[in-house]
């Protein structure tokens, strides 16, 4: 039982340390950049295109730091402005499918997918459901009520003070992160020595069939859905190393979990905002299985057509 426990604890460490070397840099770059002349430039830049998806510009705010950082931060920067009830649900879908752009890209990249993969397919998704829904929907013309929260926050004043906040913010994700995954190693060193993890794919097995995933990616699965890219990529990595899961697994799994990873707390935290939550993670979890699902039978249709090559191929030879 020591042994378990020693074993989860160095690798729950280990994988705080490998993803805080992703973290702590980005968060604090992105973290300073708000306060900088760049964020104002960039959100003028990109603020025409909001009218093509139903939104005023001031939606490039939340938008912008919502992927840069997280959904708090978007949802911060909701709060702070005047919507209609149809511009939330629509900011609430894009940041839902995509957000904290560059800590979680990075962290796929250290399981073996290519960032841009995971950046295409969540931008991608982003703006396609906000074209639809902003064509579909008519309604939602009244104005938005927040509820119990508050978008006021003292902003820091100088470069010193600027610095100080990015550092303890990343140094403040980096201890939630180490808080999360250093347990969970552990309980997922027990389960593995148990043989529990063997048992939990196995019933996963029905759904990962349906989405074209071999059952070795159901913890991914697991993790993904329930506490998200940036937790969950210590069990990931693990998997990858411990379980033989394939690249092609790897990135079907990854996909499916751009599209709808940590499903309670991403739609629960959009609640204060007074919109209709249900249809979010409906759409979310539609879109994942439906992406995941035709990405896999193309994927399969192709190795099936290099198998047969070569199979017609090497009987050629031997003739």
């Amino acid at each position: 039982m020591s042994g378990t426990l020693q074993r989860g604890f160095w690798e729950g460490l280990n994988t705080t340390w490998k993803l805080g070397k992703i973290i702590f840099p980005i968060t604090l770059i992105v973290t300073i950049l708000q306060f900088t002349p760049f964020l104002p430039w960039f959100i003028k830049l990109i603020s025409p295109m909001m009218g093509l998806l139903g939104l005023s510009g001031e939606a490039a705010v939340p938008l912008v730091l919502g992927n840069a950082l997280n959904l708090y931060a978007g949802i911060a920067a909701i709060i702070s402005f005047d919507f209609t009830v149809k511009e939330v649900f629509i900011i609430a879908i894009m940041l839902s499918f995509s957000h904290n752009l560059f800590v979680e890209s990075a962290v796929a990249t250290s399981v073996g997918v290519k960032w841009w993969i995971i950046v295409g397919v969540r931008v991608g998704l982003a703006l396609f459901s906000a074209f639809i829904i902003n064509l579909v929907w008519n309604g939602g013309s009244e104005m938005a009520q927040y509820g119990f929260v508050s978008g006021s926050e003292s902003a820091p004043n100088g470069w010193g003070e600027i610095i100080l906040h990015g550092a303890q913010t990343a140094i403040i994700a980096i201890v939630q992160l180490a808080c999360i995954v250093i347990p969970l190693m552990i309980v997922m060193q027990l389960m593995r020595d148990r043989g529990w993890l063997d048992a939990m794919s196995n019933k996963m097995a029905p759904f990962m069939r349906l989405l074209g995933i071999d059952k070795s990616a159901s913890m991914t699965m697991v993790a993904g859905l329930t506490i998200g890219l940036a937790y969950g990529a210590g069990l990931m990595i693990q998997a990858v190393k411990e379980d033989n899961v394939s690249k092609k697994d790897m990135s079907l799994a990854l996909i499916f979990l751009v599209s709808c990873h940590a499903v309670v707390e991403d739609t629960l935290v959009f609640i204060p905002l007074g919109i209709p939550v249900w249809p979010l993670l409906i759409i979310r979890l539609l879109t994942a299985i439906i992406l995941t699902i035709t990405i896999a039978y193309f994927w399969n249709k192709r190795d099936n057509k290099k198998r047969k090559e070569m199979i017609h191929e090497h009987s050629y030879h031997t003739l």
